[in-house]
């Protein structure tokens, strides 16, 4: 194509440019951790904020705990408000105007209103919510893993729409069971008494909960990967979730201890510079957690469920015949 005479090509194939940005290579150990990382940051930005849009119900439990939605009132701070007040009524002296000045004190508290109980129903759907949304990001973060080819949209949809049962009920023993322990942990942490055999007791409920919580959290790195990668049942799933938790001790070990510091930076920026550390969790928290997640449980999947079923088989020997051609 000429233009003021000049020879100009729109389409030029014989310049080189950047082409296809290369995928890392190497063993998914710690060592390439942060390469594999860094390649899918800005996608891992993206399905962080999956994690935040789909599971927006959550905002309405936020919104109900902050008490802006409540009503604001006052009541007696101590119990001896009432007998006090009655003195009073009977008798002015110095004393009862001492006793009034200690336990007369009214404490500002407030009570539900009829948009908070319907901003805690609203904040139920995260029950249906929350396993489409770990369905549709582990496909997603797998993937990145495994070095294939993401559309990131086109796959979240895809993921849910193919295991969207089992989904669904995963994500709400998920929620649940999750919501339980974290129930268990409290309530006997509190409750232990300086009584030797309920104290024991208590004591021991408590570390039994601890690691109960040890475990499933573990688990939890294998659940929705095996969901999406074979055709399983529940049960089988969470199965196969339980070992893998136990013979991928080191790497979960070592994903544990990424998410904690994940965890603790983010507390940390909070205190600090709370403007930003409020950011961490819209743009890279969730998404991140995740990602560390997958990378220390994928591999071993792979090396176990996978790998064995892609090896050559040997060669079998040509056996005679039992019946031999009697023509």
């Amino acid at each position: 194509m000429k233009i003021f005479g000049k020879e100009i090509k729109l389409f030029n194939y014989t310049l080189e440019g950047k082409g296809v940005k290369k995928e890392p290579e190497g063993p998914k150990n710690l060592k390439n951790f942060f390469k594999y990382f860094g390649s899918k940051f800005t996608r891992l930005v993206t399905v962080n904020m999956y994690y935040i849009l789909g599971n927006f119900p959550i905002l309405f439990a936020m919104l109900a705990m902050s008490g802006n939605l409540d009503r604001d009132s006052f009541a007696p701070a101590y119990k001896l408000f009432a007998p006090v007040y009655g003195i009073m009524k009977h008798t002015q002296s110095p004393a009862t105007a001492v006793l009034f000045g200690l336990f007369g004190t009214q404490a500002e508290i407030g009570f539900q209103t009829v948009f908070t109980k319907i901003a805690w129903g609203l904040s139920l759907l995260v029950l249906f919510t929350f396993g489409f949304v770990n369905v549709g990001t582990t496909y997603i973060i797998r993937n990145m893993i495994k070095g294939e080819p993401i559309f990131m949209w086109d796959d979240f949809w895809y993921a849910i729409k193919r295991n969207w049962r089992q989904g669904l009920i995963m994500g709400m023993l998920d929620l649940v069971f999750s919501v339980l322990i974290v129930y268990d942990i409290t309530f006997f942490y509190f409750n232990i008494s300086y009584n030797t055999v309920s104290s024991g007791l208590m004591n021991f409920m408590f570390y039994a909960s601890l690691l109960m919580a040890l475990i499933w959290f573990w688990m939890r790195f294998y659940i929705y990967i095996l969901m999406i990668t074979f055709d399983l049942s529940i049960f089988k799933i969470l199965k196969n979730s339980l070992i893998f938790s136990i013979i991928g001790f080191k790497r979960n070990i070592m994903a544990t201890l990424g998410i904690a510091a994940m965890l603790l930076i983010t507390y940390t920026l909070m205190l600090l510079f709370l403007p930003i550390g409020i950011i961490v969790p819209f743009v890279l928290l969730f998404a991140d957690c995740s990602f560390m997640a997958c990378y220390a449980a994928f591999p071993k999947i792979k090396e176990i469920m996978i790998d064995p079923y892609y090896k050559e088989p040997e060669p079998v020997e040509k056996e005679e015949p039992i019946f031999h051609d009697l023509g």
